[in-house]
Order: C-alpha cells, then sequence, then structure tokens
C-alpha cells in the first residue's frame, strides 16, 4: 500500500507570502533523498533552494517552472511507502542555503478522515494552517502583478476583520452587535499597506474578486489615480485582455519577484516617510591617495578596498556622533527605535534587480573586514544567491550611483530606516586648495532622511561628518 505525502510551499521568512518556481531539480518518477534538493524558488528577495523531507518516489509536480505559488499550497507529492520515515526536522546537509536548513512544512494526505488543522516546522518559523481553503494559481501568461492578485479568491474567515467591537456613539461610545459595520475585505498583508500608506480601506473600492481589495487598489487610492480596472475572471481572459491592449512595437513585462517588491517598498516609503534631500560636495584627493597606498602595500593584497568602503567606514563613524539617523519609526508603538548597532546596507543592482543587502555589524569592523564584508555580499547578489537574512534588519544604506558616473540624486529610504546615502562620480576637476586653484579629486554626497526621525540640523552634523573624514582620512582617529 502505497504512502503519499505532500510536500507544501514553506514560509521563507520576512512575511513573504508566494514565490515562483524558477527551475524543478527532480522530475515525476525520481527517487529523492532526505534533504535533497528539489527546486529553486524566487521570493520577493531571493532565490532559495528548497530540500525535501522525506524520502521516496516523486508521484506529481503541482506547479510548473514559471508559476507563482502561494504559501501554504502543494509543491510536489513523494511516494514514501518502502522508505525510513525521517523526521522532517532533520538539519540539512551544510551545502545547503542558511534559508533552507530548517525543517520544509509537509501534510500528509488523508483520504478517509477528516482533516486536523496543525502546525508543523517550515523552513523558516512556522507557515500558513494546514487548512487555507482552495486558492488558484496565478499562471505565468504576461498578466501584471495587479491583475494576479485579483485572481485569489476570497479569504478564509481567520483571515476577513470581523465587525468593529467598539464604535464611537451612544450613551457609553457603544453600539449593538448587529449596529456595528462590517469593514472592508481584504487580507492582512494588504490591510498593513494601508496602514503604512495612510489609506483609509472604508473608502476604497475593492476590484478583486468578490469585492476583495488589493494590492493594487491601495497604492491606486495613495496614488490618487482612482481604483484599477477590475480583474478578469480567468487567467485566459487576463492573456486575452493584456494581448488587445499591446500595440505594435510594445514589450509587456509582467511585475514579480524582487521589481515587484522594490516597487512596493518605495511607494511605501515615498508615502509614509517625509523625505529631506541634502548635498554635500567634498575634495576627497586624500581618500584617493589613502586608497592608492593600500592597494601599493602587499599585506593588503587580495583585499578590495574602494571608495565605497571608506564611505562606509566613515558613515559608521559618523552614525555613532548622530544616533538619530540610525533609527526607526515604529507607528503603531507611537515610539522611536535606536539601533544599538549599524547593519549597513549595500544597493547592489543585479539582473533580478535592486536589492540590498546589509553588512551585520559594520561599526566594529576594520576597514579591512568590511571591504571583504562589502565584496561578499555583491558577489552573492549578483550570482541571485542573497539569503533572506541578508536582506532582512538592515538600518541605514548606501548606494553607489558613482559607478554609473552621475554625481547625485535623491535617493529614497529603505521602508525602516532613517537615512540613505548615495555617493557620486569622483571627478577630477578645479577646485580651491590652499588658497590656490588646483585639480583635484571631487565626489558630491546625497543624504536622504526621514525628517520624523532626523532634524535638519543633525542631518548635516552627519553629512559634514562623513565628509571632514573624505576630506582628510586621519580625522577618523579624533572621532569617536
Amino acid at each position: 500500500m502505497s504512502t503519499i505525502r505532500d510536500f507544501a510551499l514553506p514560509d521563507l521568512g520576512e512575511g513573504l507570502t508566494e514565490s515562483e518556481i524558477v527551475a524543478w531539480r527532480v522530475k515525476v518518477g525520481d527517487h529523492v533523498e532526505l534533504n535533497q534538493i528539489i527546486a529553486d524558488v524566487e521570493t520577493a528577495k531571493a532565490v532559495v533552494e528548497l530540500p525535501s523531507p522525506f524520502e521516496g518516489t516523486v508521484t506529481a509536480l503541482h506547479a510548473a517552472e514559471g508559476e507563482t505559488v502561494n504559501v501554504g499550497e502543494k509543491l510536489f507529492s513523494c511516494d514514501t511507502s518502502g522508505a525510513a520515515v525521517t523526521d522532517a526536522a532533520a538539519p540539512a546537509p551544510a551545502a545547503a542555503p542558511a534559508a533552507a536548513q530548517a525543517a520544509p512544512a509537509e501534510t500528509a494526505s488523508e483520504a478517509a478522515a477528516e482533516p486536523v488543522e496543525v502546525r508543523e516546522p517550515t523552513l523558516v518559523g512556522y507557515g500558513a494552517e494546514a487548512e487555507r481553503g482552495p486558492k488558484r494559481r496565478a499562471r505565468r501568461l504576461g498578466a501584471p502583478a495587479a491583475l494576479r492578485e485579483d485572481l485569489v479568491p476570497a479569504p478564509p474567515e481567520h483571515d476577513r476583520i470581523e465587525p468593529d467591537t467598539v464604535t464611537h456613539g451612544g450613551a457609553n461610545g457603544l453600539h449593538d452587535a448587529d449596529e456595528r459595520p462590517e469593514r472592508p475585505r481584504s487580507t492582512p498583508p494588504v490591510r498593513k499597506l494601508a496602514r503604512d500608506l495612510g489609506v483609509d480601506l472604508e473608502q476604497v473600492v475593492g476590484t478583486g474578486e468578490r469585492g476583495l481589495i488589493t494590492r493594487a487598489d491601495v497604492e491606486a487610492a495613495a496614488s490618487g489615480t482612482g481604483a484599477p480596472e477590475a480583474a478578469p475572471a480567468t487567467t485566459a481572459t487576463v492573456t486575452e485582455t493584456t494581448t488587445a491592449r499591446t500595440a505594435p512595437g510594445e514589450t509587456r513585462i509582467p511585475i514579480k519577484g524582487v521589481r515587484k517588491h522594490t516597487a512596493a517598498a518605495m511607494v511605501r516609503s515615498a508615502f509614509t516617510a517625509p523625505h529631506v534631500t541634502e548635498f554635500l560636495t567634498v575634495d576627497v584627493t586624500a581618500t584617493m591617495e589613502l586608497l592608492a597606498a593600500i592597494r601599493s602595500d602587499r599585506a593588503y593584497a587580495g583585499h578590495k578596498v574602494t571608495p565605497l568602503t571608506v564611505v562606509a567606514k566613515a558613515l559608521c563613524i559618523a552614525a555613532a556622533r548622530t544616533p538619530e539617523v540610525n533609527s526607526r519609526w515604529d507607528e503603531e508603538a507611537q515610539e522611536i527605535v535606536r539601533f544599538g548597532g549599524v547593519n549597513l546596507g549595500i544597493a547592489a543592482a543585479t539582473e533580478r534587480g535592486l536589492v540590498v543587502p546589509n553588512v551585520k555589524g559594520a561599526e566594529r569592523m576594520t576597514l579591512i573586514e568590511l571591504a571583504d564584508a562589502i565584496a561578499a555580499l555583491a558577489e552573492t547578489a549578483r550570482a541571485g544567491r542573497t539569503a533572506p537574512a541578508d536582506l532582512a534588519g538592515g538600518t541605514i544604506s548606501i548606494t553607489n550611483i558613482g559607478v554609473f558616473g552621475i554625481d547625485a540624486g535623491t535617493p529614497i529610504l529603505n521602508p525602516g530606516e532613517a537615512a540613505i546615502l548615495a555617493m557620486g562620480a569622483v571627478r577630477r576637476q578645479p577646485w580651491e586648495h590652499r588658497g590656490e586653484i588646483a585639480l583635484r579629486e571631487v565626489m558630491t554626497l546625497s543624504l536622504s532622511f526621514d525628517h520624523r526621525l532626523v532634524d535638519g540640523e543633525q542631518g548635516s552634523r552627519f553629512l559634514a561628518d562623513i565628509g571632514r573624514i573624505l576630506r582628510e582620512p586621519g580625522l577618523a582617529l579624533t572621532m569617536s
């Protein structure tokens, strides 16, 4: 008698609710071992390898490559009869990525028994409940992300917002239960997005199935463009609609993965944090001379020390003197959270889009250690293998627009951070030096900060400290 076990998409952490199947490593009929990598999946932040939680023969693959699957939906089924059933919490091999070393979620196929709701270990933390209700997957048919999300039917009961228990009015501020209005239907991630963007869901018309309010509805309300068009009922209709809208010479690219995550994060940041940007142009000739000396010293061979490394070190020193830039605004608790250390985000342009992995504890690192850490993050990002843990927990960021020949810009804050520094190109140009005009190496710094957390004086002092260090690196020895 065969024993079929199902592998469900686990919660990969950071509140991610879906993943795209990048590549299957197995096919129907293959025998898989415990912890064997069965698929590569792309979340909104990284590509993750999924290991098998049991040994057996693959009987079905429930999603095609390129298909987007929700957390809790089945990925593949396996016949484990004749194989030793091993606890799914067994540790993964050392070669598995960090995000994949905890145990994945699994649910047993029970034909005769009433399903029992359980919560079992997942790759990271705990995922969705075993019984989530059916959801249709959005196939890779070229539909925009907003339309794909609209294909999901009404959320299960535990995802709904129930009527208010306390409302205004009456002698004691209470209404009877039958008088309490029901809140608009939406899922928890959409409600959180609405809070972040300051959108009143009572004023939003849902275009999803059966009036469900979607992310697109909230973002449209926040930008003042009104509600998007109602979503078609089937994926086939989506394809026809998309094709009909495409004019000759146009190419339509589905919004998903890193691009989708980045867009949502930037909209949330722009509509939540009051941005201020300041600029400072600095003579960095002494810094460039220092870098040349380091590169020519055999003791530092193999270490890639760049202008970005020095700017990163200067930022850490300056942040200790102006801690307001290394903080976040906790709207729910109505508190300002000062971070105890600097998890320095480094913006990296990759084929999959912009990602911002961060160096944990950057303030404790020497210049050489910081150089090695930044180089490692960049290499991993370019390979598309940045772990979710490296993308989480950033406290302040740097973006190096100078590598593209750009001098200055107005960078948008990463959500949850108080400041981001853009460093421009280093240019040799005439500059006043010791009372005379000389050719000097010059760079422009652009600092954007959240004016709720950082006053103009604090932002200016922070930027000036970075400029002083770049102008004369030896001054760093006097700053604490």
